[in-house]
Parts: structure tokens; C-alpha cells; sequence
């Protein structure tokens, strides 16, 4: 019954934690479901330690029925999106819940009370506080491991949002690649590659050490703004937010797995980061770093055979002339170093036509689909 069912907002620490561990209990002994690290879980939702709080708030809500929780949400609203890109949105977010629509509904309801007292005119979700934190419901895939950057959830989710009238707005597919030995990949790429660099006198950059990657950081992150800055999604990245993302990520980069390319005058104009897939790591130490959570994360670094392609961002001027063969034809001997077979890409929009051209030269297939769910308020 849902008069049965208490919403509480989450003030406590300690209620942050229940609301962090939910999903464990949610998801405990499931086969695909791969968690998140905790204490990396409770520092992206502390308002004292994320600086995107300078441009957002939120409110955490856990329901509880029976005195057990039985779901979680993030009411989220980005101001640099509400006030600069003008769309009046509340965000929802670290949605899990049971099979109950009416939980579902009451966790739901606090978005939207949350939304009525900002005057914003519609909700979407689940997603983050901005494009660099996890977002889309799946709604194909359910058979697959989640990747360190995705979400995954029981297939009653979007059953629930649709029954509530929620629509499908954004949408992304996932694909895993077949990795063939560098003399067996495609010869379009190969030739294609060359005849790029050559045309436009294009280098490619080969990072031995994350020393020599971090001079080149700033330019990446402006070229994901002027990558993705037309897509539906997206919202500008602030440069507070850049420093926070460059402690949080930089101990999983491995030099070998990313690759940038720079024009005559060494500005970059492209650039590639993929690492090994920490999928089977992070759900055999099930959130937990300590105390050996670190040595299966190296372990992963170095001997897995699979591997997770995360960001490319390539210059609005260079996007249209096969800069992404360049990358793809060179990482193709890292993942040959390396021994990877298979690699998984991060999601992309569906309108991002252009990258998913490039997978038609290799064996591949379409895996995963996810989508947020929005809704007028």
C-alpha cells in the first residue's frame, strides 16, 4: 500500500551512507551489476568536497516502507544550465528502487515538489550534475557488465517511468568492438589515417608517462566543449569542475591508452582516452578500495584483455575530415600491445552518426541502448 511508504530526505552523514549503500543491498549477488567505489560515491554527493555545487544543488531522498529502504532519488538542479542555457529543468538521479510503481511515484513526486518551488517547467532523468557524471537508463543490455562511467538497472525501471507517463528524450547506444591484429584491421582506415596526417600536416602524440599528459589536460577539456557543446546534453563544464575531474580519474589513465593529435603549431586537435576495462575488478571488490581493492584495479591496468573507450573529443574544424581514423588506426597497436580483444565504447547519442560510422569497418555489435525519460511539470 502506499500509504505504507515514508519519504525521508537525507540529512545526516549517516543517511548519505544508507542512501550510497542502497544499491548494494539492491543489486546483492546480481550477476551484471557492477557498483560504484563508495567513498568516491560519497564525495561526488558531499556539497562541501564536489565543487559542482558552485552551480547546482540537490536533494537526496530515501522511501522506506516496513522501516527498510526500499528506494533512493537525487533531485538535482544545474543553474549554469536553468539560467545560461535556459531550460528550465530538474534533473533526477541515483534513482533505484524496488518493484513497486508507487515508490517509484512518491520518490518521484519530491523531484517534482523540488522542480514547482524553483518554477522550472520539466523533469529529466537519471543523470548527474553535469556530462561528465553517469546518466541514461538502460533499456537494452541487461545481459552486460556496466562500465566504471555507466549505470545499470533492473529492466522494471523504465516500466515504471512510462506507466507514470514519463517520455523518452535523450538516447544513446553502446557498442563492443572486435579487436583484430593491427596487419588484419581494415586497410580503409590504414590508408585513410596516412593520407589525413600527410593532407594536414597533422602529429601524433605518444604519451610514455601521465606526467606528459597533464600540459595537454586544459586543451582536452575544451575540446569536449566544442565537441559535444551542439548535442542535446550538454552543459558547459566549469573550470573549478576541471581540477575535480583530474583528481578523480587521472589514477585509472594508463599513458598507452590515450592518444592526441596536434597540428602544425602543437595545438591539439583530437584526442582519445580508453582504459582497460575495470568492470570485473570493481565488482569483485564490491566498492571497497581497502585493502585490496587498489591491487585488483592494477591488476586490471595491466592484464585485462578487454578495454573501455571513454572520451574523444575532436575540433569542430577537423570533425568532418577523418581525424577519428587517425585515433582509432593508433590505438589499434595499443590494444594489439596489450593483448585487449574487445572494447566497449561509452555511450553515444544517437544523432552522433559520425563516430558510429567509424565502427561499420569493424566486427561489432550494438550491446547496450540506454535513454532518459523526461516529463512536464
Amino acid at each position: 500500500m502506499s500509504s505504507s511508504i515514508l519519504i525521508k530526505e537525507v540529512i545526516s552523514r549517516d543517511e548519505l551512507k544508507d542512501f550510497v549503500l542502497f544499491p548494494f543491498s539492491l543489486y546483492k549477488n546480481h550477476q551484471y551489476w557492477v557498483g560504484p567505489i563508495i567513498k568516491e560515491e560519497m564525495e561526488v554527493l558531499d556539497r562541501n568536497k564536489n565543487p559542482v555545487f558552485k552551480n547546482a544543488i540537490a536533494h537526496y531522498f530515501l522511501a522506506y516502507k516496513n522501516e527498510k529502504i526500499v528506494g533512493r532519488i537525487a533531485a538535482i538542479i544545474n543553474w549554469v544550465e536553468v539560467n545560461e542555457l535556459k531550460k528550465l529543468k530538474v534533473r533526477f538521479g541515483w534513482f533505484d528502487v524496488i518493484d513497486d510503481l508507487n515508490v517509484t511515484e512518491k520518490l518521484l513526486e519530491q523531484v517534482i515538489s523540488i522542480a514547482k518551488k524553483h518554477k522550472l517547467k520539466h523533469i529529466e532523468g537519471p543523470m548527474g550534475f553535469s556530462n561528465m557524471d553517469k546518466a541514461g537508463l538502460l533499456i537494452k543490455g541487461f545481459d552486460e557488465l556496466n562500465t566504471m562511467i555507466t549505470l545499470y538497472n533492473y529492466p522494471y525501471y523504465s516500466i515504471h517511468l512510462e506507466k507514470l507517463g514519463y517520455k523518452k528524450l535523450a538516447q544513446w547506444v553502446e557498442y563492443e568492438i572486435k579487436i583484430t591484429p593491427f596487419e588484419e584491421s581494415p586497410e580503409k582506415v590504414k590508408r585513410f589515417s596516412k593520407l589525413i596526417l600527410d593532407r594536414y600536416s597533422l602529429n601524433l602524440i605518444e604519451f610514455k608517462s601521465n606526467s606528459e599528459i597533464l600540459p595537454y589536460v586544459d586543451q582536452m577539456f575544451d575540446l569536449i566543449s566544442k565537441t559535444y557543446n551542439k548535442l542535446q546534453t550538454y552543459v558547459p563544464i566549469q573550470a573549478y569542475q576541471i581540477k575535480y575531474y583530474k583528481e578523480k580519474y587521472f589514477r585509472y589513465i594508463h599513458p598507452d591508452f590515450v592518444k592526441g593529435v596536434t597540428d602544425s603549431n602543437n595545438n591539439l586537435i583530437a584526442f582519445l582516452i580508453t582504459m582497460p576495462s575495470f568492470s570485473k575488478a570493481l565488482k569483485k571488490i564490491n566498492g571497497k578500495l581497502f585493502p585490496f581493492g587498489f591491487l585488483r584495479i592494477l591488476y586490471a591496468q595491466k592484464f585485462m584483455n578487454k578495454a573501455s573507450l571513454y572520451l574523444i573529443g575532436v575540433r569542430p574544424e577537423f570533425q568532418n575530415k577523418g581525424v577519428t581514423a587517425i585515433i582509432m588506426n593508433e590505438i589499434q597497436k595499443t590494444f594489439n600491445k596489450h593483448n585487449i580483444k574487445v572494447v566497449e565504447t561509452n555511450p553515444e547519442l544517437e544523432e552522433n552518426t559520425q563516430i558510429q560510422t567509424l565502427w561499420k569497418n569493424y566486427e561489432h555489435r550494438l550491446h547496450k541502448k540506454r535513454a532518459t525519460y523526461s516529463k512536464g511539470i
